[in-house]
């Protein structure tokens, strides 16, 4: 089989950035909208494109057109002839919503309640778009701010307590009390379901309460100019507490999160490349002006304190870079080739592969000399059937693959 130049969709949302993708794929910037995320893959909301005997199709029948050979059979059988991931590159200007994701069996048990209800695919009252779950990875191209994981409950209530919030949010004081997982889950619902009034109210005093202390660390410094920022985007949003209740870190380029079902989280600002199985099932918990379904968001979050996990690639032949997850639908890597290692082999492949080309420039060869060049801001696609293939040139590459052998 041959590989694929893939035409890809930009999806424009007000929280994008003018500039980071339109540099990327050497379009005009800054654009005139804010451009968000660009999605390669084989969603039904945005497929990418394939142009084959001069004519372009969809990713989507592609795939259709030959499963086993274009997936390979172990994929195809298992992810019922789906590519089973999407891979974006995501700029963020301004926050987006915080969020989970659910597991697999609540979304199934979620998409057939609401298909059942005759709630539309494209209400905005609509939880589940599919039946799939969404664990994800984001890989940070710049600095990328965010919050993930609830935060340890010693230092969630160190910080409450440094800025006196327990004084006049009773709420708060029964946490500090017996800072379990169940007194979280009990806070977090009561600051949830707090009337317009109330929301306001403690918003009001926790802005008031950090603007008169004095961060004891560059730590406290980075949550307060994050409460600082959430608060002119989203005044009055009850997310404005996100800070102190999440983990609230600083990505560097690189570095890697890795956000299984149930975990609360927001990506703040910065450019990465997201990887994710092939799903789009959101539900929000704040800093949105969207649907937020509190009932439903309870029954996904996970309230444990677990330290947070920062993922670095590992490297075997300092060309290819992994970053090691427990998702079966996806695997990310970086392909860096230079003036002293030029060439990458693909020989044991697993199924069907996207790449993307984040800078320089490459050539791919496969089977009996078939030859194509890849710049900067492109991406292929490369079927299973293809075989074993080589790159050469200097360039940065992100490799998305399926980790599933086809001999098991």
């Amino acid at each position: 089989m041959n590989i694929f130049k893939l035409k890809n969709t930009i999806q424009e949302y007000a929280w994008g950035s003018k500039v980071i993708i339109p540099e990327l794929l050497g379009l005009t910037s800054p654009a005139e909208e804010p451009q968000a995320e660009l999605w390669m893959g084989a969603h039904p909301k945005s497929p990418s494109g394939i142009l084959k005997d001069g004519k372009e199709i969809s990713l989507i029948d592609y795939i259709k057109q030959d499963p086993k050979g274009t997936l390979g059979q172990n994929v195809a059988e298992i992810f019922d002839n789906n590519l089973p991931f999407l891979l974006k590159i995501l700029a963020a200007e301004t926050p987006l919503s915080i969020q989970a994701h659910p597991d697999l069996l609540q979304a199934n048990e979620g998409y057939k309640r609401e298909n059942n209800q005759g709630i539309p695919i494209d209400s905005p009252r609509r939880n589940y778009k599919d039946a799939n779950h969404k664990p994800e990875l984001i890989c940070a191209l710049t600095t990328f701010d965010a919050m993930c994981g609830f935060r340890n409950y010693s230092k969630m209530c160190d910080l409450f307590q440094f800025l006196q919030l327990q004084k006049n949010i009773p709420e708060i004081e029964t946490f500090i009390q017996n800072p379990t997982e169940r007194s979280l889950q009990i806070l977090f619902k009561e600051l949830m379901e707090f009337s317009e009034e109330r929301k306001k109210e403690a918003v009001d005093i926790l802005l008031e309460r950090y603007k008169k202390v004095t961060p004891r660390t560059d730590e406290d410094r980075f949550i307060f100019q994050w409460i600082c920022k959430l608060s002119q985007i989203y005044p009055g949003d009850i997310g404005i507490f996100a800070p102190l209740l999440l983990n609230t870190i600083r990505l560097q380029p690189g570095q890697a999160l890795y956000l299984d079902a149930g975990i609360l989280h927001a990506y703040l600002k910065g450019a990465g490349i997201e990887i994710m199985a092939n799903s789009d099932n959101v539900l929000r918990g704040g800093l949105t002006p969207k649907h937020i379904d509190v009932p439903e968001l309870m029954k996904t979050l996970s309230f444990s304190s677990k330290p947070l996990e920062i993922i670095e690639p590992v490297s075997f032949d300092n060309v290819e870079f992994i970053y090691d997850t427990p998702a079966n639908e996806f695997r990310l890597s970086i392909i860096r080739l230079t003036e002293s290692n030029k060439l990458y082999i693909a020989k044991k492949r697993s199924g069907a592969e996207i790449i993307l080309c984040r800078d320089g420039f490459t050539e791919i060869e496969w089977e009996k000399e078939k030859k194509l060049k890849l710049n900067k801001g492109e991406s292929i696609f490369i079927p299973f059937s293809t075989g074993k293939y080589k790159i050469e040139g200097k360039a940065v590459l992100y490799r998305a693959i399926i980790p599933i052998s086809e001999i098991q």
